[in-house]
């Protein structure tokens, strides 16, 4: 599939991006998380979900990768199913002004979404920029190409994000972003994803994380819903 192989290049290019500009600062910091809900009896479903996330950060250039994965069943009928990757970069012009070239893509079975791929440049500022604290804004147009209810299509888009990060000690940090992407041609096509988590250390390299997740789509597939919303609850593990 041609978008696939684009998708590839992407992320390619952004991992080049990030190594040859500027001087490493720190190490990788890579974690794998994995959450199971099982029950059994009066009611039987299973839910289960994989992410892995690897950071890392230059004197003038940042990298973050995801990958996520996650498959659930009621009475044996499948009611989750979805796979999700994306990748950033930012380089710095100054202490709190960067350009970043962000891509991610997106497969959701349960809402009828076989593939969605957004790849994005723009710029970003850090309103808040401390060791234990961020907060920083996004803006840039972009590209759709998917296939959602067996129909293809590519669209521009504009991007609109928001991110901030809390560490509040040594063991515990919070976290939440939005985005918006909405269809500049036909503003009541617009998608809008949001993530509210807290991760609290149990040992030097695991942790509890809960991630409440929702995603909006104002033109879903024929016969889905707008809104999907996911509270996962999962161990993780760091490298």
């Amino acid at each position: 599939m041609h978008t696939g192989k684009k998708t590839l290049f992407a992320v390619a290019a952004l991992s080049l991006a990030a190594t040859g500009y500027s001087q490493s600062t720190n190490s990788w910091e890579k974690s794998a998380a994995l959450g199971l809900t099982l029950t059994r009896g009066n009611s039987e479903t299973l839910l289960l979900t994989v992410d892995a996330q690897a950071k890392k950060k230059w004197t003038e250039d940042e990298l973050s990768l995801g990958a996520s994965v996650s498959y659930g069943e009621d009475h044996s009928v499948k009611n989750n199913e979805a796979l999700k990757g994306l990748a950033q970069w930012n380089h710095l012009f100054s202490e709190r002004f960067y350009g970043y070239a962000h891509v991610d893509a997106l497969h959701d079975a349960v809402a009828d979404v076989e593939y969605r791929v957004t790849l994005s440049p723009g710029a970003g500022y850090y309103f808040i920029k401390k060791a234990d604290m961020d907060l920083s804004a996004e803006a840039g147009p972009g590209v759709v190409f998917e296939k959602q209810g067996g129909v293809e299509k590519t669209y521009l888009t504009a991007r609109v994000a928001e991110k901030f990060n809390y560490k509040l000690n040594d063991r515990a940090r919070v976290w939440e972003s939005v985005e918006f992407l909405p269809q500049v041609d036909n503003f009541d096509n617009y998608i809008i994803n949001a993530e509210v988590g807290a991760e609290a250390s149990l040992t030097k390299k695991t942790a509890l994380r809960v991630v409440l997740q929702d995603t909006f789509d104002n033109q879903p597939a024929p016969g889905r819903k707008k809104n999907d919303l996911k509270l996962v609850t999962s161990v993780v593990v760091k490298f």
